[in-house]
């Protein structure tokens, strides 16, 4: 009998390097790459990515993907099948988009389930260049996992780039 809820898992390094079904990119609303993860992304998926994202561009998404929305592309070379590009919010002091953020999780994962998807490694979405708070983008997207990740998923990774994001996020699943 499968568990109602996926498993949460805080990794340490690159999520260019990950085996799983689907890896979220922190995408700009362009999809046609850019720095931080986005360009890693593509520079390592190769260029399938981009020409989908090229194809995606030219039909439904001629003025770019709305910030908390996600759209599915081949993985190109990375070991997964699918990624999943979401455009998360700049943070603001002025205006709560806290919504925004939790949408980028809540539609990757929504996503994901629908390709059938049992793994999947996220990101520290917004975190950035974007700005957002890491103590406050952790529990977002620990809240969220624990909200939308259910079968067929069977893992949620995230995938902490540094020290600070990971102790973030572990706080985050510890609360």
């Amino acid at each position: 009998m499968s568990s109602p809820h996926a498993d949460i898992v805080l990794v340490r390094g690159d999520i260019t390097e990950q085996s799983v079904d689907v890896i979220v990119n922190a995408a700009n609303s362009s999809l046609l790459g850019g720095g931080g993860v986005d360009g890693a992304i593509h520079r390592r998926g190769g260029p399938a990515i981009l020409d989908d994202c090229r194809r995606l561009r030219a039909s439904r998404y001629g003025k770019g993907l709305p910030t908390g929305r996600a759209v599915a592309t081949t993985a190109g070379l990375l070991d997964a099948r699918h990624v999943i590009h979401t455009v998360g919010p700049v943070w603001s002091k002025d205006e709560d988009r806290t919504v925004l953020l939790a949408s980028c999780y809540r539609e990757s994962l929504t996503l994901a389930r629908e390709l059938g998807a049992t793994t999947i490694a996220f990101p520290a979405i917004s975190t950035g260049i974007f700005g957002w708070p890491i103590d406050s983008g952790a529990r977002i997207a620990i809240q969220a996992a624990r909200e939308h990740g259910g079968p067929p998923l069977t893992e949620i990774r995230f995938v902490l780039f540094d020290e600070t994001a990971y102790q973030a996020f572990a706080r985050a699943l510890d609360d």
